[in-house]
């Protein structure tokens, strides 16, 4: 498709809104976006203040630093106070608040906490700290699981024995086939994320044909807004199936050499997710034959589970159940500076978004 001129862009989006708004007439729809660089990128071109009154989108759990557990973070920080531990992360992890404080605390108190922008990076930070066992939080969801499979084979290629991976990766489909039975969460279709269906392909959606519309999106604000004509047509027709609004990149049988690369490194496990609970086979833990570089079978460790009592409602805001400002805290006793919940430390989390880009300034109700 050739590229459209900046003045060719706003017709075309003008026409999408005009149809969106014609085959929405008379209803109330609400639309999920399941992937936190769509939430980012609705908020950025004001998707939400261009969209009819009647037609909502709201943020589901798309981000992979969101859903993290409690749980997880509390054994991060443990890990980060061993004394022979480097512990390796990606930045907004750092903020993510566990039962007890964060790895900011952590690090602050002396813990040898290290911000890496990729899985690799954690294999340099291993060859030059042989005395040292450096732990690599690895959490994300389909899309960046396949590069941290692979650098667990080149550890292993390499006979670098004191790297380990602490696994927090996360399957999307599970959790949304989970949100479709909650009856608390009402969504008339789905925004498939675009990046994760680029590793699994279309086909992991099957379970939505007949059941709820879904489309699989790009990123740019057009893209977004066909991906909505074509949900809001489906609705409209009384239809449900798996449309692709992304198909310069994503294909139905996905990328064959990152899954066989996840296939020979992981296997399925339990996950648990913040707001949605343990989730069968959600998650992806290390293959037995692995195991050296899993940092829960190398370094097991014993935490006494610590509930912690807080106003954040970061759960119900990741099912979609209530908006960023129908928590008490919103702006007020949490900000990206000072977060109490995930959503508002990650750039990609929903509450962060909200705060960055509304903050009350624009009209978000429906």
């Amino acid at each position: 498709m050739a590229k459209l001129t900046p003045r060719e862009e706003k017709e075309a989006a003008q026409e999408l809104l005009a149809d969106i708004g014609r085959l929405a007439a008379g209803r109330r729809l609400r639309y999920m976006e399941v992937c936190g660089t769509h939430t980012v990128a609705i908020f950025r071109a004001g998707l939400r203040q261009l969209l009819p009154e009647n037609v909502e989108l709201v943020s589901g759990p798309g981000c992979p630093v969101c859903v993290t557990s409690d749980a997880y973070m509390d054994k991060a920080i443990a890990y980060a106070k061993l004394p022979d531990v480097i512990l390796a992360t990606f930045g907004d992890m750092l903020k993510v608040p566990g039962s007890c404080g964060s790895l900011a605390d952590a690090r602050a108190a002396g813990a040898d906490i290290r911000v890496v922008y990729s899985a690799r990076d954690s294999l340099a930070i291993a060859r030059e700290n042989p005395e040292k066992k450096v732990v690599f939080l690895a959490v994300g969801f389909e899309t960046t699981a396949p590069t941290e499979a692979a650098a667990v084979l080149e550890a292993e290629a390499e006979g670098i024995g004191n790297l380990l991976f602490f696994s927090a990766q996360k399957l999307v489909p599970p959790a949304v086939e989970l949100l479709l039975a909650d009856p608390a969460v009402r969504v008339d279709g789905l925004l498939l994320p675009g990046h994760a269906t680029v590793v699994t392909g279309t086909g992991v959606f099957r379970f939505l044909a007949g059941r709820k519309p879904g489309v699989v999106a790009g990123f740019t604000p057009l893209g977004i807004l066909r991906a909505v004509w074509r949900l809001v047509r489906q609705t409209a027709e009384g239809t449900a199936r798996i449309e692709n609004e992304y198909g310069s990149v994503v294909r139905p049988e996905g990328n064959p050499t990152a899954l066989a690369v996840l296939a020979r490194v992981y296997e399925e496990t339990d996950a648990e997710w913040r707001g949605l609970g343990i989730i069968p086979r959600s998650g992806l833990c290390l293959r037995e034959a692995f195991g050296a570089f899993d940092a829960e079978r190398v370094l097991p460790l014993a935490l006494e589970c610590v509930e912690k009592k807080t106003a954040c409602r970061c759960g119900e805001v990741l099912k979609g159940a209530v908006r960023p400002t129908d928590c008490p805290l919103f702006g007020k006793g949490c900000t990206p500076e000072h977060s109490v919940g995930p959503c508002m430390v990650s750039v990609e989390g929903v509450c962060a978004a909200w705060y960055k880009y509304g903050r009350g300034r624009f009209h978000f109700g429906k």
